[in-house]
């Protein structure tokens, strides 16, 4: 029997940046800016700051202003 503070089980769970739905970490696609390009990190390997976002067609579609809103903060 698994304790309490066990996390034997555990689904992390990861917000799309874009519609900003939560769901399954395994069930969004993670990338990271790179050079201001999309890079998706299939495995979760690349070192650095990555976000996550839908398969969904309409929040695919929307990442490259999501990215100029991104780049406009940092000014």
């Amino acid at each position: 029997m698994a304790n309490r503070s066990s996390q034997a089980g555990h689904q992390p769970e990861r917000t799309c940046v874009i519609c900003r739905s939560k769901k399954m970490q395994n069930e969004l696609l993670h990338f990271k800016l790179r050079d201001k390009q999309v890079v998706f990190d299939f495995y979760r390997r690349l070192s650095g700051r990555g976000y996550y976002v839908c398969d969904a067609e309409e929040c695919l579609e929307r990442i490259p202003k999501w990215i100029k809103k991104q780049l406009k903060k940092k000014k």
